[in-house]
């Protein structure tokens, strides 16, 4: 390469029969016919050229063993699958102490690591690990810096015959995830037909309500306040006042 050579890099080659000599302005000193000079001169072959020792393929030459640095992340770039570099939200700490909500520290360390990734424009980068018929879904974001965050997570029924089969789960919970999911899928729409099928004998908090519902029910009910509801909407747009409401 010319410009690591300082100079064109070519030189004067004799005619045939000439017996001029060919111009070797670096042999004017003992050094320069060196090995050392020798091995000077190979550093600066040009990446996947023969150098002066036959070895291919060698990046040497000015700026050898100068740290690169590297380029910085961006939030578009793939997040990393170190779990040890995420902090939890206060948000998402919130979740792991509510009943229904199935997602603990080991979930998010296992979907982290093993998980299909997926890019949301709005949520940003998700992680999502089936695990017994179960999905677990984790959002990260913050993936550009040294401080990544889990922002949230939930879980969803991905096959219930198999959720059922694993035995991690029993039917309650199976239909509590199930339930769940539903309403948070469209939120503004009533769900009737969607809670019905389900049995939810374990109440499970949403928007401050401790709801529950039977087999054939259209609804959800709060077992503190008794309000019914169709829609996430309704539940979360409605103060639960029940007795436990004001502790």
């Amino acid at each position: 390469m010319a410009s690591r050579q300082g100079g064109s890099g070519a030189e004067e080659v004799p005619r045939p029969g000439s017996t001029e000599r060919r111009t070797a302005p670096h042999t004017a000193s003992p050094e320069a016919a060196s090995p050392e000079a020798d091995r000077r001169r190979a550093s600066t072959a040009r990446p996947g050229s023969p150098d002066a020792t036959g070895t291919r393929g060698r990046t040497t030459g000015p700026g050898r063993g100068r740290s690169i640095r590297p380029r910085s992340r961006t939030p578009e770039d793939p997040p990393l699958r170190d779990p040890g570099l995420y902090a939890l939200t206060n948000h998402f700490r919130e979740r792991l102490e509510q009943p229904g909500r199935y997602v603990s520290t080991r979930t998010v360390t296992e979907a982290i690591r093993r998980g299909q990734l997926r890019w949301n424009r709005t949520d940003g980068w998700r992680f999502a690990l089936v695990d017994g018929g179960i999905r677990f879904v984790v959002v990260v974001s913050d993936t550009e810096t040294d401080s990544p965050v889990v922002v949230t997570g939930w879980t969803e029924v991905a096959d219930r015959e198999a959720a059922l089969e694993a035995g991690r789960f029993d039917p309650v919970d199976v239909d509590t995830i199930g339930l769940r999911a539903a309403l948070s899928e469209t939120p503004e729409t009533t769900i009737p037909d969607r809670i019905r099928p389900r049995a939810v004998t374990r109440p499970f908090v949403v928007g401050g309500h401790r709801l529950e519902t039977d087999p054939g029910e259209p609804f959800v009910r709060c077992v503190e306040c008794g309000c019914r509801f169709r829609s996430k909407e309704a539940i979360t747009s409605r103060r639960c006042r029940g007795p436990s409401a004001g502790r």
